[in-house]
């Protein structure tokens, strides 16, 4: 309702009720309109009423929407499903166009509204978090392996000639073939030992750019937030390397938002070297359903050159679901989940840690990884191989999602490539692990009733395990008498 509508209720109803309905609804345009003007996520969250209310008037302002609307295209934001719709809060037309997938659409000012402002949204908490000096990021309806690919199939067009893309190993199979799916050739680079951590190979990484020759490789890939005992990626060794080598630096943020120490990683990168693109998940970060990625860098144009490679229309419900969770949040309420998730973190190390001494195993010494621990199986692996899995099984029956549980000598083939150990980032790394990640929007509840279940899990390993040993050994011992019968 305008000003001429209030005006006009005041024929119907008291002008001061009217008056004081006016003022109520003026506080909710307030709102929206610092939202528009600012472009940044508001410090304080929104109740659901003026969240709902917002999205109400971007719709409306879709021609899907119109009341008078006559489509006769084969695209007309129609939908046969009430509930489908609603889902969507009507917002139907998707976001971007055939040609980039941050454009605006002439028939759907609303999506395209929400479209942008999201992405600003987004810049603006990815500065909160620690990335300062980024000038530009956009919401992409890809989880984070196919948006990696987005990025290496736009750096091809500017390096005709790569065909190698270096890679410091990290098992975790979507990164990788991320690389593959694109149509280059990942060249591992293993990590290596210092402590229990595994850490980038800086000497090997330049080495083989001398080897290959800067001009035939795509890329350096790498990574900061993954499972302990690997650490993130010497971010800033690596960003000088490309900046000496002049090649570009594609760094794989998954769920970094939510650590500062990350998040220090690139902003440090980008101020020493060079850093083109990181990407990071939208579920991972933000707490939404899976299903998008967040693609920034400091370079504004090389970003708009990745948004261009996207063929086609996109889905808007990724950046849908991500404007209505960070004007829930507010900028507050974010900061103050990552406050948590840093307490819950210190708490699950120490708390672990006890318990792994109570069962003569070790929290292993990790102080790089600031999100995932990792607590030795040695005593597991000892006496049975199959114990180690059979653990994680145990964890899993027992409703205890998340929790790794990584055997030593796995071998696993990923699109031809062979990877001794995998899993655990190295072919031969010393002992069997439990991972455990202290994430965003982790409760000590969580924590505690973690803990509590796996203490009865290794009791019970350790009970099955002795009694196994007990029957080998009777069973050894009779066939040696029957030996000396015979």
């Amino acid at each position: 309702m305008n000003a001429e509508s209030f005006i006009a209720s005041e024929r119907l109803v008291t002008a001061a009720y009217v008056r004081q309905g006016a003022q109520g609804r003026r506080a909710h345009e307030l709102r929206l309109r610092a939202l528009l003007e600012q472009g940044k996520c508001p410090e304080d969250g929104w109740d659901e009423n003026t969240i709902e209310l917002f999205l109400h008037e971007l719709a409306i302002m879709d021609s899907n929407n119109f009341l008078g609307n006559c489509g006769v295209g084969e695209r007309e934001g129609r939908v046969a499903s009430g509930l489908v719709a609603r889902r969507h809060y009507r917002l139907i037309h998707g976001i971007g166009r055939s040609g980039d997938i941050s454009a605006v659409q002439p028939k759907a000012a609303g999506s395209s509204l929400l479209n942008k402002l999201t992405n600003s949204l987004v810049l603006d908490i990815i500065k909160l978090a620690g990335v300062r000096t980024v000038t530009s990021c956009f919401v992409v309806p890809m989880a984070t392996g196919m948006s990696l690919t987005l990025c290496f199939l736009t750096l091809r067009h500017k390096r005709p000639k790569a065909k190698y893309i270096i890679w410091p190993r990290i098992d975790q199979k979507s990164c990788f073939k991320s690389m593959i799916t694109a149509g280059f050739e990942p060249v591992v680079i293993e990590n290596v030992l210092e402590g229990d951590e595994l850490r980038t190979d800086i000497e090997a990484v330049e080495a083989k750019i001398k080897a290959l020759g800067a001009e035939n490789i795509l890329c350096v890939h790498s990574t900061t937030s993954c499972f302990a005992p690997r650490v993130p990626d010497r971010l800033e060794e690596l960003a000088v390397i490309c900046a000496n080598y002049d090649i570009p630096h594609i760094v794989n943020n998954a769920y970094g938002v939510q650590s500062s120490k990350c998040m220090h990683l690139i902003q440090q990168g980008a101020r020493v070297g060079r850093i083109d693109a990181f990407v990071q998940s939208l579920d991972k970060n933000f707490m939404v359903p899976v299903g998008g990625a967040i693609i920034a860098g400091f370079n504004e144009s090389f970003i708009q050159e990745i948004s261009k490679m996207y063929p086609g229309r996109a889905s808007a419900t990724p950046s849908l679901d991500v404007l209505i969770t960070l004007l829930s949040l507010g900028a507050s309420g974010y900061k103050q989940l990552l406050k948590e998730r840093k307490e819950m973190f210190s708490y699950l190390s120490s708390e672990l840690k006890k318990l792994a001494g109570t069962h003569n195993e070790r929290l292993l010494d990790t102080p790089h990884n600031p999100i995932s621990l990792a607590m030795s199986l040695k005593n597991l692996d000892a006496n049975n191989d199959a114990a180690v899995t059979q653990l994680g099984s145990m964890l899993f029956t027992r409703q205890v999602s998340g929790a790794r549980v990584v055997p030593c000598g796995s071998v696993q083939t990923v699109n031809n490539y062979t990877f001794k150990g995998f899993m655990s980032h190295a072919n031969d790394y010393p002992c069997a692990y439990l991972n455990a990640a202290s994430a965003i929007g982790i409760k000590k509840q969580d924590v505690d009733v973690f803990l509590k279940r796996l203490d009865k899990c290794l009791k019970t390993s350790r009970k099955e395990g002795k009694k196994e040993n007990t029957i080998n050994e009777t069973s050894n011992s009779g066939t040696g008498t029957e030996q000396l019968e015979e």
